[in-house]
C-alpha cells in the first residue's frame, strides 16, 4: 500500500493547536517559577558561601514584575512553596525555614507593588528614573525593612546579635535582588529559542564564564580587576540582562571559590573569616553599578540615535515625495542641497543643480528680484516670498514661487544659508492672467451700454467728475453736449423696437464718427438720449463739433415718415464752463439740458448753446441767448 502523506492543518486547525498550547502557558511559567525558586534556594542553602549572597527573592520578583498582577497571588504561592521547601531540606528547623520564607515572601511582596504600581508598568532597567527606584526599593529600602524584622526575631528566638543579622541579611537580599532580578527580566523577555542570538550571546558569556573561574580558581595572582573590561563589552554587545547574566556567572564563581580560600579574596591569611565575603560583596557590588550606570549611558546614546534616524528617516520622506523643490544655498546662490523634486519640476537632476549658481537659470528680467530679496535675507530679514520665471533643463522658462527664509547655525545663531522652497505656478499665473483679462473684460461691460457700445450712464459720471476736476486745476474749459433724437417715440410706434433699437445704432455711430480725441467720450445719457464730454474744449468748438454731428446723421437719410423732415434728426444742446472753486458740476448738465430743451423748443434738429456770462462775483450766469440752425 501507498503511504498517505500527511496534509497540512488548515488555518482553524492551527488557531486551535494554538489556543491550546496557549492555553497551557501559565501554568507552564508558574511551574518554571517553583521550580527555579526551589534550585536556587537549595543550592545556596548547601553552598558553603551561603552568606554571601540570596537570589531567590530575586528571581521570584522578576516573575512578578513581568506576570500580569490578576497572578501574582499564584507566583506568591509557588514562592512560598518553593522556599519551605528549600530551606527545609538545608536548614535543621522547620519552623525558622518557615518563617524566613514568610519574611523573603513579604519583602519580594513590598518590592513588587513599589516597583509596579499598574499592570501595565512593565520594567525598564535602562530607564534612570525606574533604575533608581529599583536600587531604592529592592535593593535598600525593602531588604533593610524585612532585615530589621529578621534581626530582632532572631535575636528574641534565638539569641544572635541584631546587628550581624542585619547586615547579613540586608546584603544578602539587596545584592541578590541587584544581581538576579536585572538578569532573570532580561532573560525572560529575550527570544531563548533563537538559536542565532544564543550563538552569538555564547561567544561572550562563555570566556566570561571560564574567566571567572580562572580568576577566582587560582590564588597567586589578584586579577578580579580583569573581569570589569569583559562585563562592559557585555553591556555593549549584548545589553544590560546579559551583562547581569554574567554577573550571575562571576557571582557563582566567586561564592564557589571564596569560602574555600582560593581567589582574590579568599587567599588572604591576614584577613578575618567574614573580611573575604564582604570585600567578595563589594566587588560585586561595584561590578553590578558599572554595568548599571553604563547601560544608562548606551540606552541614553540609542535613544539619541534612534531620534537621528526618525529625523533622518523623516528629511527623506519629506524631500522624496514634496512636489516642492528644497534648495540649501548660500548667500552667494551656491546650493549644497536639491530634493530630487527638481527632475519632476525643472527636469534636472539634483547634482546637476549643485554645479550651478541660483542666478544662472533665473530669467535676466527676473534676477534683480532674487538679488534683493538675499539681500533683504542677510541684513536681518526672516524670510520672503517671490515670483521669477525660471529655465527648465530643455530651455523652456516656467513660473515659480520661491519661499525663502534664512538658516541660523545653532551655536550662535549666526547666518548660514537660506533655505528655499521652490514651487511650480506656471498654471497659477495662466489662470490669473485669464481671470485679469476677464475682469478687465466685465470691468468694460460695467461702463459699455449694451445696445449701442458706448459709455453707459455710469461710465459717463465717472468721466464727467474727473473730467470736472481736472479743469478745475487747470483751469480749462469743459464743454457738454446733450443730443436726443427726434420724435423718437414715433419712430417706434410706426417702425417697432426693433429698427427703434437700430436707430439709436446709428446715432451713437454718427456721433463717434467725429468725437475721436482721447479725453472725449461719447456716452448714452438714457432712453433715446446721448451725451458727448469734451475736456479743454471752448464754446465754439463744442458748437462746431454739435453742427457737424447733427449734419453727420441726416446724411445718413434713415427714414423717418412721422418726422417732418423725413429722415432721423437729433437736436443738441451745448454748454460750456470753466469751473470755479465751489461751483458744482450739476451746472454744467443743467446748462446742457436747458439748452436741449429750447433746441426741441424751436423746431428740433437743431443745435442751441447756452450763452454763459460772468457777475462780480465769478459765478456764471445763463445769457439765456439761442441760436437755431
Amino acid at each position: 500500500m501507498r503511504k498517505s502523506v500527511p496534509q497540512p492543518l488548515p488555518d482553524s486547525g492551527r488557531k486551535q493547536v494554538k489556543r491550546k498550547s496557549t492555553r497551557f502557558l501559565p501554568l507552564l511559567r508558574l511551574g518554571g517559577c517553583f521550580s527555579t525558586v526551589l534550585l536556587a534556594t537549595v543550592y545556596i542553602g548547601l553552598s558553603p558561601s551561603a552568606d554571601l549572597i540570596w537570589v531567590s527573592n530575586g528571581l521570584l520578583l522578576a516573575y512578578l514584575l513581568l506576570a500580569p498582577r490578576s497572578r501574582w497571588a499564584y507566583y506568591l504561592s509557588a514562592g512560598l512553596a518553593a522556599q519551605v521547601i528549600g530551606l527545609t531540606l538545608t536548614y535543621p528547623h522547620w519552623q525558622q525555614s518557615l518563617a524566613m520564607a514568610i519574611l523573603n515572601i513579604a519583602e519580594v511582596t513590598v518590592s513588587a507593588q513599589l516597583l509596579r504600581r499598574r499592570s501595565a508598568d512593565l520594567p525598564a532597567f535602562t530607564d534612570p528614573s525606574y533604575l533608581l527606584r529599583f536600587v531604592v526599593c529592592a535593593v535598600i529600602v525593602c531588604p533593610m525593612m524585612v532585615g530589621t524584622v529578621f534581626a530582632v526575631a532572631s535575636h528574641l528566638w534565638i539569641g544572635a546579635p541584631v546587628s550581624t543579622q542585619f547586615l547579613t541579611w540586608f546584603i544578602q537580599d539587596g545584592l541578590g535582588a541587584a544581581v538576579t532580578t536585572p538578569a532573570c527580566v532580561a532573560i525572560f523577555r529575550s527570544r531563548l529559542f533563537d538559536t542565532v542570538q544564543i550563538k552569538r550571546n555564547l561567544y561572550y558569556l562563555v570566556p566570561t564564564a571560564l574567566l571567572s573561574v580562572a580568576v577566582f580558581g587560582q590564588s597567586k595572582a589578584p586579577m578580579a580587576f580583569v573581569l570589569y573590561p569583559f562585563l562592559l563589552l557585555l553591556v555593549f554587545r549584548l545589553g544590560l540582562g546579559w551583562a547581569s547574566l554574567a554577573i550571575v556567572f562571576v557571582a557563582t564563581a566567586g561564592s564557589w571559590y571564596t569560602p574555600r580560600g582560593t581567589g582574590p579574596f579568599g587567599a588572604a591569611t591576614s584577613m578575618s573569616a567574614d573580611e573575604p565575603a564582604i570585600l567578595l560583596q563589594l566587588f560585586l557590588a561595584g561590578a553590578i553599578f558599572m554595568v548599571y550606570f553604563a547601560s544608562v549611558v548606551l540606552e541614553s546614546q540609542k535613544s539619541t540615535e534612534k531620534k537621528l534616524r526618525e529625523i533622518v528617516s523623516i528629511h527623506r520622506l519629506v524631500t522624496e515625495n514634496s512636489r516642492d523643490v528644497i534648495i540649501l544655498m548660500d548667500f552667494e546662490g551656491s546650493r549644497t542641497f536639491v530634493s530630487p523634486a527638481a527632475r519632476i519640476v525643472l527636469g534636472w537632476q539634483p547634482e546637476d543643480l549643485l554645479s550651478h549658481n541660483s542666478s544662472d537659470l533665473i530669467h535676466g528680467l527676473d534676477q534683480s528680484k532674487m538679488e534683493n530679496v538675499l539681500e533683504q535675507i542677510r541684513h536681518g530679514s526672516e524670510g520672503a516670498i517671490v515670483e521669477y520665471r525660471l529655465r527648465k533643463k530643455n530651455g523652456d522658462y516656467i513660473w515659480v514661487e520661491s519661499s525663502l527664509r534664512a538658516i541660523r547655525s545653532q551655536p550662535n545663531g549666526a547666518l548660514a544659508g537660506v533655505l528655499n522652497l521652490v514651487r511650480d505656478i506656471t498654471e497659477r499665473k495662466r489662470t490669473e492672467e485669464k481671470l485679469e483679462a476677464a475682469y478687465r473684460a466685465v470691468e468694460a461691460l460695467a461702463v459699455v451700454d449694451g445696445l449701442t457700445g458706448v459709455a453707459n450712464r455710469r461710465r459717463l459720471d465717472q468721466h464727467l467728475h474727473n473730467e470736472w476736476r481736472r479743469a478745475l486745476r487747470d483751469r480749462k474749459p469743459l464743454s457738454l453736449l446733450l443730443l436726443d433724437a427726434d420724435h423718437f417715440k414715433l419712430y417706434n410706434d410706426t417702425y417697432g423696437h426693433v429698427r427703434g433699437d437700430n436707430c439709436l445704432k446709428q446715432i451713437a455711430e454718427a456721433t463717434l464718427d467725429f468725437v475721436s480725441r482721447p479725453g472725449d467720450l461719447v456716452a448714452r445719457y438714457g432712453g433715446e438720449e446721448f451725451a458727448v464730454v469734451l475736456p479743454g474744449t471752448d464754446a465754439a468748438g463744442a458748437e462746431e463739433l454739435a453742427h457737424e454731428i447733427r449734419a453727420g446723421l441726416e446724411k445718413r437719410g434713415l427714414p423717418h415718415e412721422t418726422n417732418p423732415y423725413g429722415v432721423v434728426t437729433i437736436s443738441i444742446g451745448c454748454a460750456t464752463l470753466v469751473p470755479s472753486p465751489g461751483q458744482p458740476m450739476d451746472a454744467l448738465v443743467e446748462q446742457a439740458d436747458e439748452a436741449l430743451y429750447r433746441a426741441k423748443q424751436s423746431g428740433r434738429n437743431r443745435v442751441c448753446v447756452a450763452q454763459t456770462g460772468r457777475t462780480g462775483d465769478g459765478l456764471p450766469i445763463n445769457s439765456g441767448v439761442l441760436k437755431p440752425v
